[in-house]
């Protein structure tokens, strides 16, 4: 991974750390962590200046970010939802509530989540879905960015060869990143698994078919069926001379 940077450097200079950048925003297992410092230590030995290192990777973070920016938008909230309806565990009420998250703290997100390991990438995601300001979202995805390339490229520029002694500290932080996350969805999945047993414990049983068909009463049926009466019987009919 770092003689792939370091080809890139050589072959384009500070731009190569940018583009190292952008795929790292589309690609998350790609590690800013590494390349970062690793262009501030490339600053420290003169190959390129410190204000290009940090303006390309800023600038290679917000082409990533646009990109999967793009790839929320084309998805939208219609193909959102009924994939999530699809889904196992998970409803149309948890898209509900995550919209409404966002809604009140998008702003906030994209701008900290730049500064988040695994989520600085994701984040871009709901951003294009929610179809947020693209404006904003450029402004804000490049300030968060700006401050998070520019802590690691001075870091590196800093401790000069010792630069990867950066990175086992930022690894660290993304593995206890990752921990939380995963945590966080085991906790959801008990939750949710929990909700949908005693959901299925507290349905009724069924009753049988017979106790569901009504029984005819025969006497009540006949009580309802008016008795027809004979009417009175009048004198017989005399017969004529002729008859």
């Amino acid at each position: 991974m770092v003689g792939w940077v370091v080809a890139l450097m050589d072959a384009l200079g500070a731009p190569g750390v940018g583009l190292a950048i952008a795929l790292e925003n589309v690609f998350p297992p790609l590690p800013s962590e590494v390349f970062l410092p690793l262009a501030g230590f490339a600053a420290a030995r003169g190959e390129m200046s410190v204000v290009a290192a940090i303006v390309w990777t800023t600038l290679g973070s917000l082409v990533g970010a646009l990109a999967l920016y793009g790839i929320g938008a084309a998805l939208g909230r219609d193909r959102l939802r009924a994939v999530v309806d699809r889904m196992p565990l998970v409803n149309l009420r948890d898209v509900d509530k995550a919209e409404e998250w966002f809604a009140r703290h998008g702003n906030k997100a994209v701008f900290l989540g730049r500064m988040v390991p695994l989520v600085r990438s994701l984040i871009s995601v709901p951003a294009g879905v929610e179809r947020m300001n693209p404006l904003l979202f450029a402004g804000l995805t490049t300030a968060g960015s700006l401050i998070w390339n520019t802590a690691f490229v001075m870091a590196g520029y800093t401790l000069g060869e010792n630069w990867h002694i950066v990175e086992q500290y930022a690894g660290i932080a993304s593995k206890v990143v990752l921990v939380a996350i995963v945590l966080a969805v085991a906790i959801f999945v008990a939750k949710r698994v929990a909700r949908r047993k005693q959901d299925v414990e507290e349905v009724p049983l069924s009753e049988s078919p017979t106790e569901q068909i009504p029984v005819i009463d025969a006497v009540a049926v006949t009580e309802r069926i008016p008795a027809v009466r004979p009417g009175p019987v009048g004198p017989p009919m005399r017969r004529g001379p002729h008859q």
